[in-house]
């Protein structure tokens, strides 16, 4: 617990949160891009209506003011694994359904994959320079996707695409949040267990 209350873990907290702010950016940026690329090819209107999907994080949060910064981190690294399985399971609904004919959403699906899972491992080192250190995945597999007509695979894709760039916004609030809650204490608002 000491090692989180010196100086060095204060500067390299806010060197995380700065750099995880940079990461969920730009994360966004392309979400917004291969939403658009995702309507065109995929023959859907950009206003469709999409009802909640089953095994998609909510970004939208009530009392959000009341989170501690474990809290945030904890519910941010929840959500990136989750994320992580819905969009490796859209990348594999699409081989399937294209194969090779569409590479462009393939790549674009592929390369925010990857930052999902690079943002996700970013928040298990924040995680880690809590001394808290990142909850285990066993046991945490969402759901197996339901059997869904094309139509709604479609649906479903575009409402978990909305939803991750939701969630890139409220990333970058928290971290916002977290940095400037750690003047240099762990105990500092915020980063503290407890209220």
């Amino acid at each position: 617990m000491a090692a989180a209350d010196s100086p060095s873990a204060a500067l390299r907290r806010r060197d995380l949160c700065s750099r995880g702010i940079r990461l969920a950016g730009k994360m966004r940026a392309d979400v917004i891009d291969l939403l658009d690329t995702y309507v065109e090819r995929q023959g859907l209107d950009a206003s469709a209506s999409v009802a909640a999907v089953e095994g998609v994080p909510v970004a939208a949060v009530e009392r959000w003011d009341e989170q501690t910064g474990t809290q945030r981190l904890l519910e941010n690294l929840a959500a990136y694994r989750a994320f992580r399985v819905l969009l490796a399971q859209m990348l594999e609904e699409h081989r399937e359904q294209l194969g090779e004919a569409d590479t462009t959403l393939g790549r674009a699906l592929a390369a925010v994959l990857l930052q999902v899972s690079a943002f996700a491992y970013h928040l298990e080192e924040l995680l880690r320079l809590e001394s808290r250190g990142p909850p285990s995945e066993e046991g945490a597999a969402p759901p197996p996707v339901p059997q869904l007509g094309l139509f709604e695979r479609k649906l479903r894709g575009l409402g978990v695409l909305r939803e991750l760039a939701q969630w890139a916004v409220r990333s970058v609030r928290d971290l916002r949040q977290l940095a400037k809650a750690s003047p240099g204490s762990s105990s500092a608002p915020g980063w503290a267990e407890s209220p």
